[in-house]
């Protein structure tokens, strides 16, 4: 069948060289290391004309989709990783009469081989498309394509004849792999008002999708405030609270007047500024948006994270002093005497050197956090943690009245310190639960992370009451009224946890702790239900709020076709805090629970199980190049071939043969909205 399609599609390319044809199509080679080369294929589209992504439609109607062939390399080259595509974008079609996938003005193909001849000088190609405008389409076109690997190499004269011959012998070209679901890709920087077309359409036609970058951007909203928040937490610490008053008093007794006064301590915020957002994307270029979500959920990187954290906290309850080296703060501060903009940023860099001890930590908690959500968001949490900092040194300056009113410096801030060590350790406990999570090795349940947790707490509310003393305090004879306030709720939060230890779901701090089922009494003490007893399908495990669940696909879709009933698709990850906390707070709700035990089928895929797969069963990924391994990895790797997202949870809705139905959705807090797209997935 494969042979007959090729050979229908040479028929048409020969067939239809009068035809009107809006594209011109070009290659590139770019050679990289160990005869490795990017074959870099583009079309340059007329104005009010498309081509079509690599892909079809989630419903399979439409279009048909770009195609890549290589011909005469059995053995020659192998293909690496996916065939990328860059400008393509979703919008309303009037041909197709919904969104489909598809390029304006310019498509760029890139697809990674290995040369395994040495001798292969040229590779031959051919790129099979449709066109389309506003009102018809062109009928499908074969374009013959060669990617020279050295640019002195002879050629063919006509490379349609010799891949019509190739046919003829009945062999089979080897098809370059691409994505099922294309992404939105960014243009072209001259084509901002195009681009801002494209989105407001796509909103427009395609709520779904405008409902997930909608998301998006409260996302990086909350990450900015929550930065913004930690920023203000740094800033009432001993380590930066006393430079306030010392670094403005310096730039107005320094300066000659008091506009240049302003101007210095507002260049000096705004340093402080590029200084931590610099952090930020340093990280997040060094890592990759991709790399930083998936190291989030790294076994040894969580574990490590709660060694760090420890120690940290130990720093800030008092055991000793976390500082980068003396000669740094030395070399910044010799910067900082010569004056001027190259002086104020040394001093800028001086105060993140020798507040050190007291940011370190919240500033490493934070990019971690960032990091879990992926793409810009280390740098929108830089942004906004700096930005808190750098303020008060520009509204003194400009305000130097203020500096009056601040209270003076005293044991409130050793206490904001300690309040930040103990927050540190119960954050600790959290990483250390996500690696005992993803091995499943049971060391640390439900139970025992929350005894930890009470005990944490307990003691931060003992402290703040003034039952307890730490070593850098001195004694104190009374606590202030807003110390006793926080200690009250402090202590109303430990006590809230208590019934956690016989069962209760604990919503307000769903998502931190292990899920319900991942205790030694998964149903509250004294209650116990085997999976044993139960009449389980084969595969099949109960998962949270007893919901009968599949963690293998193939398992799942098979029950799917046997019972006729659609199939909620859940990538999820014993690490990931989002998915619990949907599964704790949404799925509870009595709608969205009758839907998941009646309507579905669920199949929850784990994209952190470190469970080997069998020899015979590991495979090299099309997507990253890399070895799948594990059983993670294996839906790792589905989940990003199928749907380009890293992130978890997603979640899809599938019909019992498997084909989506509709757009995935992802963290999803809003119980309405998740429960609408489920029942609109069901109409489906």
């Amino acid at each position: 069948m494969k042979k007959l399609l090729f050979a229908v599609i040479a028929l048409i390319s020969l067939q239809l060289t009068a035809q009107q044809d809006p594209t011109s199509w070009s290659t590139e080679v770019k050679k990289g290391s160990d005869q490795e080369y990017e074959l870099i294929t583009t079309a340059v589209i007329e104005p009010g004309w498309h081509v079509y992504s690599q892909t079809t439609s989630p419903e399979n109607r439409g279009p048909i989709p770009t195609t890549l062939s290589f011909y005469e390399v059995e053995e020659q080259i192998e293909l690496l990783g996916i065939n990328e595509e860059t400008g393509s974008y979703r919008e309303y079609s009037p041909v197709w009469e919904f969104p489909v996938y598809q390029f304006s003005d310019t498509a760029v193909f890139k697809q990674k081989i290995k040369v395994l001849d040495t001798e292969l000088t040229y590779i031959l190609a051919e790129v099979f498309f449709m066109t389309c405008d506003e009102e018809r389409c062109l009928r499908p076109k074969g374009v013959p394509l060669i990617f020279k690997l050295d640019p002195n190499a002879a050629v063919p004269p006509n490379v349609a004849d010799v891949i019509e011959t190739y046919l003829d012998e009945e062999k089979d070209p080897i098809l370059a792999m691409a994505p099922e679901v294309s992404s939105f890709q960014v243009k072209e920087p001259h084509q901002k008002e195009e681009v801002q077309k494209d989105q407001d359409a796509k909103k427009k036609n395609d709520p779904e999708v405008a409902d997930q970058e909608d998301k998006k951007d409260r996302s990086l909203w909350t990450i900015f405030i929550v930065a913004f928040l930690s920023g203000f937490a740094a800033l009432l610490t001993p380590c930066v609270f006393p430079m306030i008053p010392l670094t403005v008093s310096f730039f107005t007794k320094q300066s000659k007047n008091r506009a240049k006064a302003i101007s210095n301590a507002i260049l000096y915020g705004v340093f402080i500024i590029v200084i931590y957002v610099l952090l930020g994307t340093v990280v997040t270029a060094i890592f990759g948006s991709e790399s930083l979500n998936q190291l989030s959920t790294n076994v040894y990187f969580n574990v490590a994270f709660f060694l760090i954290l420890v120690i940290f906290a130990a720093s800030f309850l008092g055991a000793f002093e976390i500082t980068l080296p003396q000669s740094w703060a030395n070399k910044a501060d010799e910067k900082a005497n010569k004056g001027g903009i190259v002086g104020i940023f040394f001093m800028a860099l001086a105060l993140a050197i020798v507040s050190f001890s007291c940011t370190g930590p919240i500033v490493g908690s934070l990019i971690v956090e960032a990091a879990s959500k992926g793409g810009l968001a280390p740098v929108i949490g830089m942004l906004g943690f700096s930005l808190a900092i750098a303020l008060p040194f520009a509204l003194f300056a400009i305000f130097p009245g203020w500096l009056n009113s601040l209270p003076k410096s005293g044991g409130w801030l050793t206490t904001v310190k300690v309040v930040l060590g103990f927050l540190e350790l119960a954050l600790a406990f959290k990483f250390l639960s996500a690696a005992d999570l993803v091995f499943q090795t049971h060391y640390l349940e439900r139970e025992v992370f929350l005894a930890l947790w009470i005990a944490i707490f307990g003691g931060l509310a003992l402290y703040l009451l003034g039952k307890i003393n730490m070593p850098h305090h001195g004694p104190e004879s009374s606590i202030s009224v807003g110390r006793l306030f926080l200690g009250l709720i402090v202590l109303t939060f430990t006590i809230y946890m208590i019934p956690g230890l016989w069962g209760a779901p604990l919503k307000i701090i769903s998502g931190f702790p292990p899920p319900l089922n991942y205790a030694e009494a998964p149903y509250g003490v004294g209650y116990t239900k085997l999976e044993a007893n139960l009449e389980l399908p084969e595969g099949a495990h109960l998962t949270v709020h007893d919901i009968t669940a599949f963690h293998d696909y193939e398992q799942g879709r098979a029950y799917a076709q046997k019972v006729n009933k659609p199939i909620l698709l859940d990538f999820t990850g014993w690490a990931c805090v989002n998915c619990r906390k949907m599964e704790e707070r949404v799925w509870s709700e009595p709608a969205i629970l009758t839907m998941l035990k009646t309507d579905f089928v669920l199949i929850s895929l784990y994209v952190d199980d470190k469970n080997k797969l069998p020899k015979e069963q590991q495979y090299r990924s099309e997507v990253t190049g890399k070895k799948v391994r594990t059983i993670g990895d294996k839906w790792m790797e589905f989940q990003k071939k199928n749907y380009q997202v890293a992130a978890q949870p997603l979640y899809v809705i599938k019909d019992k043969d498997g084909n989506d139905k509709g757009q995935p959705i992802a963290y999803t807090p809003e119980a309405d909205r998740y429960e609408a797209w489920l029942r609109k997935g069901l109409e489906k």
